[in-house]
């Protein structure tokens, strides 16, 4: 941006700290109610996610491989959706899409909490209860593949160059805070339920691990009522009246009649070989970007491949006891450290940043290849924390900004398709370095583990860096 002579205002570093924070603030409500949507969906797929390998264990008495490989049908298959499905908020509008994802995911956790509350327990994967959770699984699919393109196409609309890095910065700041509520309302929830049941159901019996398991349902029915609180959040707070306000606002115009920049483009349908010659995996240089990011990305899949496991059996009894703080811990630093991050380094060029972040973010690996003691676990996550702040919501903000007009959901969506890759191959090798270097039995060796995870990780701001001048031309023209 260029500053007209005799006008330029040498401002102070606190202004240039708060003065985000204040655009932020003077955004229009349709930002803030995407921002509560979020964190909405945040809590209940996270916290759905955390009891879902159980839930197949103890209502269809699946075994622990079966039981993970339908967690992987519902991570996975969100984000081959968003492959498929994320065009859609460019056709229809953010809103409608919004309102007809949440539709889905609403249907869809209903059946998950319905079936073992109505159907009988047990019966494999040929039971009718097997088949009505595979259709709130397929159904939590679809509505997250066109939720989460239409939510950052909402973003980039509802935003304009004062207030998009910092808008990005708290919508994953925000999500990740829902991430991080589950662990304080879902004991909650399950111990009340669970004592309910004790008390009014003695005779139902215990679960094949010995325990009453209604706990899970009472959570999977608080969940569904929070997605009824956000479906209605969606269809109140970011209605079309909201919706136009904001494009008058961040566009400056007073104009009334004008249809509202977030209802779609009313381009028309494609034909397949429109489609494929226009799709974004077309361009080279967007798709070294989203593609060169797996390495990095295979950290945050190892929070739940390979961090559990590896604190639970490398320390001592007070971190086991409380393993799930170190593992969870994380999205709470997000929630508060993006928004930071972001007031700091709103000016600082997205590509700069994501050399940067990457490099902070995959370095602190090394850390846990020097030892294995509480402080180099928690140096790890923070730091690794401030990485992941610095690079993701840029990462989102980079791709609105360098998809064409009307084909910003398109590009959301392909630009998710690394991360589907990430948790399949990451997981193909996680088990086998588990066994060979943290196993249940015999002797450990994590450092090696922890080393060979750093290389992989440093793979992603090496090529960055060697790759800046061509790649980040890209951005320069777009943005």
């Amino acid at each position: 941006m260029t500053e007209t002579p005799g006008t330029t205002e040498k401002k102070s570093p606190w202004r240039e700290i708060v003065e985000p924070f204040v655009n932020l603030v003077r955004a229009p409500m349709a930002l803030w109610a995407a921002n509560l949507s979020y964190c909405l969906e945040g809590l209940a797929y996270f916290g759905t996610l955390a009891l879902l390998a159980i839930y197949y264990n103890d209502f269809l008495g699946f075994d622990d491989h079966a039981a993970d490989w339908m967690v992987g049908v519902l991570t996975g298959g969100i984000t081959l959706g968003m492959l498929f499905l994320g065009s859609i908020p460019d056709r229809w509008g953010v809103r409608r899409a919004l309102v007809a994802a949440m539709a889905f995911v609403l249907a869809g956790r209903a059946l998950l909490a319905a079936g073992p509350t109505f159907l009988p327990w047990f019966g494999g994967a040929t039971s009718p209860l097997f088949l009505v959770s595979l259709a709130g699984i397929l159904c939590v699919v679809v509505g997250w593949g066109m939720y989460q393109p239409a939510i950052f196409s909402a973003v980039k609309h509802f935003t304009n160059e004062k207030t998009a890095a910092m808008g990005f910065a708290m919508l994953y700041a925000v999500n990740n805070l829902g991430g991080f509520l589950p662990g304080l309302l879902s004991p909650r929830v399950r111990a009340a339920t669970n004592a309910f049941f004790e008390a009014h159901a003695p005779t139902a019996g215990p679960g094949p691990r010995g325990e009453i398991h209604y706990g899970i349902l009472g959570v999977y029915w608080v969940y569904v009522a929070l997605t009824v609180v956000g479906l209605l959040v969606v269809a109140f707070l970011l209605n079309r009246r909201a919706v136009e306000r904001a494009r008058r606002i961040l566009a400056g115009e007073a104009a009334a009649g004008a249809p509202p920049a977030a209802e779609g483009t009313g381009r028309p349908r494609r034909t397949l070989g429109e489609y494929l010659r226009q799709h974004p995996l077309r361009d080279g240089k967007f798709t070294f970007f989203v593609f060169v990011l797996i390495p990095v990305q295979t950290l945050f899949a190892h929070n739940w491949l390979t961090l559990p496991q590896y604190v639970d059996r490398c320390f001592g009894q007070g971190v086991r006891d409380n393993m799930e703080f170190f593992v969870n811990f994380s999205p709470l630093l997000i929630f508060v450290l993006t928004p930071l991050v972001a007031a700091f380094t709103t000016k600082v060029p997205v590509y700069r940043m994501m050399m940067l972040g990457t490099l902070v973010m995959a370095a602190p690996a090394f850390l846990l290849s020097l030892g294995t003691n509480v402080y180099l676990l928690v140096a790890y996550i923070v730091i690794m924390s401030v990485g992941e702040a610095m690079w993701s919501p840029r990462f989102l903000q980079f791709i609105t900004q360098i998809a064409p007009a009307g084909r910003t959901g398109e590009y959301v969506g392909v630009g998710q398709f690394p991360w589907f890759l990430t948790k399949i191959l990451t997981s193909l090798y996680a088990g086998f370095f588990l066994t060979r270097f943290v196993p249940i039995d015999g002797l450990r060796h994590p450092q090696t583990m922890w080393l060979v995870y750093g290389g992989i990780a440093m793979i992603t701001p090496v090529a960055l860096f060697l790759a800046r001048r061509r790649v980040s031309s890209k951005l320069e023209e777009k943005g």
